[in-house]
């Protein structure tokens, strides 16, 4: 409960007390006082005393966690708020399912130019396909509709959508009766996503924020670009973001840049570098991402986007600029790209300059040994999604059909990038997988290839300081005197301290290890509940006053 409201024109100072404070600056914390945006001071129940007669207000935690909100590292928040607020098709388990839940979507919003939906994955239907456009022409009645798969790589259209982009057949990635990929896919998303009102972008990019708020996200990386999202969509985005009612939102352009000329103007947009979804290739489960050696169910090594010269090119002239550059890097072959292209770069510019500049690389799943000690070398940070491992690893999992057990074992391998010194920031790829923090914690430690796992501890911080870092931040997401005061308040069990695999124990609760304890993610175990969420000392979630 609140003991005194300050006056809302003055900053506030406000003391937490009575629960367990995750802090490296004390692992037996109890207390944190916060003074504006700012905290002031982390510490023991006992010395809480001598703040609470000069504070404007006590929150009493009754045993409740105070930990750093989360940074969702890789995100599309407008696509995420349209998944939120129409037609999902997350979880949905069968052909059958999905056509009738396009039936019925359709049948309710009479009014839409264009029907949009987001979601569906054929690899585990027992029809073993998605919907065919004669079935998506019945079910919608004849209407356009945009459906894209859960990678968002392609997407499955109706016949009208097509009649509304002249060309569209003529284009790569147009097939008569499958899923559109490639610069097909790119031309049916502008026109599906230009119908899309003000009101209804306003609507979707609020419902994101809303929804992150609750979960304890404090920062989310848009990850925008000209073939993902319009620069009004995203412009508008940080408009919303800079009224400070959510989560900060830090943006990133996803357009190759040649110049100083090219690179002023991602600044003027109010993006903090030249990355994210820039597209080396595509995604596993469409098909799309470059490997080397043919997918194990295709005949084929899907598509490269971009090349050593292409991403080289991008880095110098970024590096040269002081933007942070990146690039969306899935297969074994387009990270070699990547990394062949940095490391070229580097040649040119400097590598301490290169790494100083921190690029990034989102997704890097198919890493080898040689990539891996790339990234290392050049300091590129790893923008990773634990989620995508949860969904689809295992002997039994679309990796597996995709490139076979062999291969898919090899994937995502978070521990061999800890130790080699790679910097971790985890995400979502919302709305690929969900928003989901505690989740994706979880997703991190009990991967389902079990030497690929890390500890709780590890993955909390790569989902929490790792994001800040990944923008040049090294002084915030983590609770110590002088960091933004961007932390959540949690309902959860006792709290451990919990290993990543079963050759050492997992969990421990003795407090002489002086490790601040984490909640116990042990599959099957309730996730923690946000009760709070607070931005720049500004509660963003939860009651304004406890």
């Amino acid at each position: 409960m609140s003991e005194h409201i300050p006056d809302p024109a003055s900053p506030r100072t406000v003391l937490l007390r009575g629960g367990e404070v995750h802090s490296p600056a004390d692992p037996f914390a109890t207390a944190m006082v916060v003074e504006g945006d700012r905290i002031a001071w982390v510490g023991e129940e006992g010395a809480a005393d001598s703040f609470a007669d000069g504070v404007d207000e006590v929150v009493r935690l009754d045993g409740a966690l105070v930990a750093p909100a989360f940074t969702d590292a890789h995100v599309h928040t407008t696509a995420t708020g349209l998944a939120l607020t129409g037609l999902d098709l997350l979880g949905v388990t069968s052909l059958s399912d999905a056509l009738a839940r396009v039936r019925a979507y359709a049948d309710a919003r009479p009014a839409d130019r264009i029907l949009l939906g987001h979601g569906w994955d054929a690899s585990a239907w027992p029809e073993g396909r998605p919907p065919s456009r004669a079935e998506l022409d019945a079910a919608t009645g004849g209407r356009p509709l945009y459906l894209t798969r859960v990678d968002v790589h392609s997407a499955v259209v109706t016949t009208a959508l097509l009649d509304l982009v002249p060309g569209i057949r003529d284009r790569v990635g147009f097939r008569a009766d499958a899923p559109l990929t490639g610069d097909a896919h790119h031309a049916v998303r502008r026109a599906a996503f230009a119908t899309v009102t003000p009101a209804q972008r306003a609507e979707a990019q609020a419902a994101t924020l809303a929804r992150a708020a609750a979960l304890g996200i404090g920062s989310i990386h848009e990850c925008a670009g000209p073939q993902i999202s319009g620069e009004d969509d995203f412009t508008a985005l940080l408009a919303l973001a800079r009224q400070g009612t959510g989560p900060r939102v830090v943006g990133y352009w996803a357009e190759l840049v040649a110049s100083a000329k090219d690179a002023e103007r991602i600044r003027e947009l109010g993006a903090i570098g030249a990355a994210g979804d820039l597209f080396a290739d595509g995604s596993l489960g469409s098909h799309t991402a470059h490997l080397h050696a043919p997918y194990a169910d295709a005949d084929h090594t899907g598509t490269a986007q971009l090349d050593a010269d292409a991403v080289a090119a991008h880095v110098a002239a970024c590096t040269e600029a002081g933007l942070q550059a990146g690039f969306h890097a899935i297969g074994d072959a387009a990270l070699t790209s990547v990394v062949d292209g940095v490391r070229a770069a580097a040649e040119r510019v400097g590598t301490d300059r290169i790494r100083a500049a921190r690029h990034r690389v989102e997704h890097a799943e198919m890493l080898t040994g040689a990539t891996l000690a790339g990234f290392a070398e050049l300091a590129l940070t790893a923008s990773v999604q634990p989620a995508f491992d949860a969904a689809w690893g295992g002997p039994d999992g679309m990796y597996a059909a995709r490139l076979g057990a062999e291969r898919a074992a090899t994937l995502n391998p978070y521990a061999a990038l800890l130790k080699a010194g790679v910097p971790l920031a985890l995400g979502s790829d919302s709305p690929v997988t969900a928003l989901d923090p505690w989740g994706t914690v979880r997703a991190a430690v009990f991967h389902r290839t079990p030497a690929h796992g890390i500890s709780a501890r590890a993955a909390f911080t790569a989902h929490t300081r790792g994001g800040w870092r990944a923008v040049g931040r090294d002084d915030a997401g983590v609770l110590v005197p002088g960091a933004p005061a961007d932390y959540a308040v949690w309902r959860t069990g006792d709290l451990v301290v919990q290993a990543p695999d079963e050759r050492v124990e997992r969990w421990s609760t003795d407090p002489r290890s002086g490790t601040p304890g984490l909640p116990d993610l042990t599959p099957g175990r309730d996730l923690p509940v946000c009760l709070r969420t607070v931005v720049g000392g500004r509660t963003v979630f939860g009651p304004p006053n406890e």
